[in-house]
């Protein structure tokens, strides 16, 4: 049985770490916080949105194509962990700690998203993989078949949850990415 070293979870610690550093240097060299519609902000923000955008993509595509050979998923799913980390991360620090209107509501969906996440990749590990992140269906005894059974209907009960708050996270961000352009830059 085969699960996630928590390797991509200390890696995505130290981005986030690096990341809230440069911040922190910012601050400090400016004396204020870094507005969201600033040059450092907006690269934050895309930055941001750009991994939480692969997070939800790449690993999809990758799951659905079982006759893709791009790596194996286990690898997609430690990917998937790292920039649904670092990505939201990124666009917390973009966000100037400002969550009011659309912005806030992205915000709060954004950590919604996370702490599910969180509580998926709990959900995951309960069920035995293959070195392939495939389910292994080597189980004996009656306990172990019920265990393994509810830990697949926690996880289907977690999809039902998780996805459509992603849909709705990411149409959120657009619209707001569309309202940032269109007021911001367009109306300029």
């Amino acid at each position: 049985m085969t699960h996630s070293s928590g390797k991509e979870l200390w890696l995505a610690a130290f981005a986030c770490f690096f990341a809230a550093a440069a911040y922190a240097g910012i601050v400090f060299l400016t004396r204020q916080t870094p507005a969201a519609s600033g040059f450092y902000g907006h690269a934050l923000g895309i930055l941001g949105f750009v991994l939480m955008l692969i997070t939800e993509t790449l690993y999809s595509l990758r799951k659905r194509i079982r006759t893709a050979q791009w790596g194996r998923m286990a690898d997609w799913l430690q990917f998937h962990i790292f920039t649904g980390i670092v990505g939201p991360f990124l666009v917390l620090l973009h966000s100037s700690w400002k969550f009011n209107g659309l912005a806030g509501a992205t915000t709060l969906l954004t950590a919604i998203i996370v702490l599910s996440g969180f509580v998926g990749r709990y959900i995951y590990t309960l069920v035995p993989r293959t070195a392939d992140g495939l389910e292994e269906q080597s189980f004996t005894g009656q306990m172990q078949v019920a265990a393994l059974a509810n830990a697949r209907r926690l996880l289907a009960l977690w999809h039902t949850i998780h996805i459509p708050i992603g849909a709705a996270l990411f149409t959120a961000a657009a619209a707001h990415i569309w309202g940032a352009l269109y007021y911001a830059t367009l109306l300029r």
